[in-house]
């Protein structure tokens, strides 16, 4: 056997080829489908069954069982889908993954693909130079699609013919007719095969080749198919390890159904592996076990027959796979909430930190596969740093009518510290991470709704600011010795309960952002006015007191201090629902070619 070390990287570069092409092809498809994959998946979830056809269409469109496995890690990470939902989407991401080998095995060994593939090319490489972007991306699926088979077909001319060394053939010919010991040991090939190329799909190629030669029989070819399920598990293991315990638990979940798979399955291997040859025999694809026999007897056969038997050998280690995953699914379904119990066991849940720790709760595991997927993941983490900035907003309140100089004074400014620098990190860790995403696959929309997290962090963080200065403008209207009396009091509660309410309207449009109505935003804007008026009837009437000398004239500087910087907390509220405003504007305008949601804040038409 002529093989030199050229033919050797060859063949690791067609492994690279067609692991690139099923990389683009993914990765075009997540762009191209953007918003719309997250909101079918977030909706499709509330039922069992919905969930398992859900996980079946997603990894059909994606082409990759890890990515929409990774997506199911992302959103439960998020906590837009409980465990039990997950479990649903990932065993029907399972099934799913049937699809892509339905693909390799029928087109990649029936049809030609090479014959076709430069056609392909030479109409999806002009749509790249297309302004929309949804055009682009879908060029990018033709590119890998034709980068896919391109690679298929290298490999299969690449890799060594051990049919020209006796020597070679007879070795692995032995490793194949051990029993159970075969079986583990060609299971433990497709196992650690996938973990290291980290997809499934490139394994079965790789197996068919295998197959398709002559080298291994179909029973361990399916052994093969076996162990790739399994080892696909790592890549949404890997995305769940600096996640909160919900992502660690929907990844353990993947894992566990996996191995459950495997265990029950190798239980009954052979006679599973028969009744699938039977099966593909009936259907008519041929019989999967016969090339390897003629292979052994050292006969010739003609070349339409050759293929024939390749052709039978592919589809049937298909089917292996696709009931495989199916019979796992239909036993496993029903014992959904044992299984979550079970990973609830393995994978503990940690007992949540203090209020005043500073910790990222969606974003600590970094970016996962899907790029568009890690929006959803800030926009939770900006839901938590409202929220807490929220509940600095009432403990200035609280310190505004608690005793100056007192351990409990003294205690609630150095938490309202504390709080204010939680916020600067989470701003500066959120705005990194969104840094990140926008540097990789998005669609033109997600770039833009990037831009305005941007904005929302940084008007959220300027809250915390005004809500330090003014727990500062307290200690200092001590150090003055400066009293306010009950009118200011009065007054300074009023204007807090105006900036309490915008706040709790403000959280109400960023919990649920993408159906925001233009009632949601006139109710924040109304309030933003009610705001200022209350202001400048606190400044009229603060003049009148002095004047009046109903208080000291420092007892009205700082109580005008509290009252203007409550005010700018009205403003930094109302500048992100300026920001969900344009979000909104620009959505509509995309969506029709016509802007039609009206202004609604008169300060901004000025």
């Amino acid at each position: 056997m002529n093989y030199s070390f050229v033919d050797f990287l060859a063949l690791l570069g067609a492994v690279g080829m067609f692991l690139y092409g099923m990389k683009v092809m993914s990765e075009g498809l997540q762009k191209a489908a953007g918003d719309r994959l997250r909101s079918i998946l977030s909706w499709m979830t509330r039922n069992r069954f919905l969930g398992v056809i859900t996980g079946m269409l997603i990894t059909a469109l994606i082409q990759s069982s890890s990515a929409s496995t990774v997506m199911v890690v992302s959103f439960v990470n998020a906590g837009l889908m409980t465990l039990g939902q997950s479990m649903a989407v990932i065993m029907g991401a399972n099934v799913g993954s049937t699809f892509t080998t339905w693909i390799v095995a029928f087109f990649g060994f029936k049809v030609d693909m090479t014959v076709i593939c430069f056609p392909i090319l030479a109409f999806a490489v002009p749509l790249l130079f297309f302004k929309r972007s949804t055009t682009k991306s879908v060029g990018e699926f033709l590119i890998g699609f034709v980068f896919l088979f391109l690679g298929l077909a290298a490999i299969s001319r690449y890799v060594p013919d051990l049919s020209q060394s006796p020597e070679i053939f007879e070795s692995l010919k032995h490793y194949t007719s051990m029993g159970y010991a075969s079986l583990l040991l060609f299971f433990l090939v497709g196992l650690v095969v996938t973990m290291i190329v980290q997809s499934s799909a490139a394994t079965f190629a790789i197996m068919l080749i295998m197959g398709t030669k002559g080298w291994i029989p179909f029973d361990m070819a399916c052994a093969i198919v076996l162990g790739s399920n399994v080892g696909t598990t790592i890549t949404p293991l890997l995305a769940s390890l600096g996640g909160n315990s919900a992502a660690k638990k929907a990844a353990m979940g993947h894992l566990m159904f996996n191995v459950i798979t495997a265990t029950w399955m190798i239980a009954v291997f052979f006679p599973f592996v028969d009744l699938v040859a039977w099966i593909t025999r009936e259907v008519g694809f041929g019989d999967p076990t016969k090339l390897y026999e003629l292979t052994q007897g050292g006969a010739t056969a003609p070349e339409e027959q050759i293929k024939t038997l390749m052709f039978a050998m592919s589809m049937g280690a298909t089917v292996f796979h696709t009931l495989l995953n199916t019979c796992s699914l239909i036993l496993l379904l029903p014992f959904t909430k044992q299984l979550v119990a079970l990973v609830n066991k393995i994978v503990p849940s940690k007992k949540k930190a203090g209020d005043v720790e500073f910790q990222l709760k969606y974003i600590t595991g970094g970016l996962v596969g899907a790029a568009e997927l890690n929006i959803l993941q800030a926009q939770r983490e900006i839901v938590v740093m409202a929220e807490r900035v929220e509940r600095m907003l009432g403990m200035v309140k609280n310190l505004i009518h608690t005793k100056t100089g007192t351990v409990e004074f003294n205690e609630l400014f150095t938490r309202i510290e504390k709080y204010e620098d939680i916020a600067d990190r989470m701003e500066i860790e959120i705005a990194n991470y969104l840094n990140k995403v926008i540097d990789g696959r998005l669609s033109y929309d997600a770039k833009m709704r990037i831009a305005t997290m941007l904005s929302i962090v940084s008007e959220i963080e300027s809250i915390a600011d005004s809500c330090n200065n003014i727990a500062k403008s307290l200690v200092r209207k001590e150090e003055a010795h400066a009293h306010f009396d009950e009118y200011n009091y009065s007054h300074i509660d009023t204007m807090f309960k105006y900036v309490s309410e915008a706040m709790s309207n403000m959280l109400t449009v960023l919990v649920d952002v993408d159906n925001v109505t233009p009632d949601d935003l006139l109710r924040n804007y109304n309030k933003e006015r009610e705001i200022n008026n209350f202001r400048n009837l606190c400044r009229t009437e603060n003049i009148e007191m002095i004047n009046q000398k109903k208080y000291p004239y420092s007892a009205g500087i700082f109580y005008m201090d509290i009252i203007c910087e409550a005010e700018k907390l009205g403003d930094f509220i109302v500048n992100v629902i300026d920001c969900v405003e344009d979000q909104m504007r620009r959505l509509q305008t995309e969506a029709d070619g016509v802007p039609h949601l009206e202004e609604l804040n008169p300060e901004k038409m000025k």
